[in-house]
């Protein structure tokens, strides 16, 4: 009897994934699992004919020998079910901790956990708007877990030690034999008794409780960079929480608020700030002091320049993040109209006025002149 097609014994495209693959056999091997279909031969038969395809489909080496070649390419390879233990490979890996909900002989795997890294951490910082577009050099005092001073992080009080569980004999795991009509599995069990890590703790350290770490407080030295602005991370690797079983220390995540400025505000690299001006400069041109993060300049303003007008000064901005150029500085003038004015001062405009007429007024002239047109008045 020929073999049916792996791809559509696991109802998958011949383009599926290895995640989409993966998903398929489970649900398959979980349907017909012996287990679940006591006596039933087809049910049986099914579940060695899904374990071969996953077999096949789940190795890229021998897929791609199928998908070029057919049965043919694999026929070596494929072990034509459960016959013992042959063909069984990565099944325990696959269903993990859902074994359980079978209860007979593959019941869930937590083998003992190895190296594994330390948490992340992540501290917000404000710096001025100077600092951001400059850069600087900060402290900053941050809390986190540590070797325990007392029991240098054994986790056992002084004087005594951690004893390896007699249990699992240091491993962190329980292993059973059990034989079901496909022949023999070995199930494996987190060890109850030290909870998969291999050893016990008698007499736990008081200050750590048998953790053996400690929260202190650390000084860092943060460098940071010119250009960066709000939201900008710095990443200090090594700097979180410290790892388990000899894992890596987590990464400390250093993350900017830039404080607002009372004069600038920035765009991208560039820094923008308002100047008011009396109407005699804005007529006359002058001379003015402004403002900028490298300190105060002088910069002219021709005559007649009007409210709103916007002068850019080039290479005053913030320096580049990537260390090349820097933004420019955007001046914007507000002719500030005054408020309070007695009465002679009042008359001087008056007569102002009258000896300028409307022709000096230009825009002032085209707008009602738009007026007349538009409605004729």
């Amino acid at each position: 009897m020929s073999k049916r097609d792996y791809y559509e014994v696991l109802g998958v495209d011949r383009g599926a994934d290895e995640q989409t693959i993966k998903r398929a056999y489970r649900k398959l091997a979980m349907k017909y699992h012996p287990d679940r279909n006591p006596g039933d031969k087809e049910a049986e038969e099914k579940f060695k004919e899904v374990n071969e395809a996953y077999e096949i489909l789940s190795d890229p080496n021998k897929k791609a020998r199928y998908d070029q070649f057919g049965h043919a390419g694999v026929d070596g390879n494929a072990q034509g079910g459960f016959g013992g233990a042959a063909g069984f490979g990565g099944f325990e890996d696959i269903f993990g901790d859902i074994f359980d909900i079978f209860g007979g002989g593959f019941s869930s795997s937590r083998r003992k956990a190895g190296p594994k890294k330390g948490a992340d951490l992540r501290y917000e910082l404000a710096i001025t708007f100077e600092e951001a577009a400059f850069g600087a050099d900060k402290e900053v005092i941050i809390r986190r877990h540590e070797k325990c001073s007392t029991c240098n992080g054994t986790g056992a009080k002084p004087g005594t030690s951690k004893k390896t569980c007699s249990k699992c004999n240091g491993t962190g795991e329980v292993r059973y034999a059990t034989r079901t009509p496909l022949g023999q599995f070995v199930n494996v069990k987190t060890c109850d008794v030290c909870n998969g890590e291999g050893y016990i703790i008698e007499n736990p350290c008081i200050k750590c409780n048998g953790t053996g770490k400690e929260l202190k407080q650390k000084k860092i030295q943060i460098k940071v960079p010119a250009g960066v602005d709000t939201g900008s991370v710095i990443p200090l690797r090594g700097e979180g929480e410290p790892g388990e079983k000899g894992g890596p220390n987590g990464d400390l995540y250093i993350v900017l608020r830039v404080r607002p400025h009372e004069i600038f505000k920035r765009d991208g690299n560039d820094v923008i700030c308002e100047i008011p001006i009396t109407f005699v400069q804005a007529a006359l041109g002058d001379e003015l002091i402004v403002p900028s993060l490298d300190g105060k300049i002088k910069y002219k303003i021709p005559e007649g320049t009007q409210s709103g007008t916007i002068f850019r000064i080039k290479g005053k901005g913030i320096p580049s993040l990537r260390g090349y150029g820097r933004g420019d500085l955007y001046v914007k003038v507000i002719v500030e109209v005054p408020k309070k004015l007695n009465e002679k001062q009042k008359e001087l405009l008056r007569q102002f006025a009258d000896i300028m007429g409307e022709d000096v007024h230009e825009q002032r002239k085209s707008f009602f002149d738009k007026v007349k047109e538009v409605f004729g008045i």
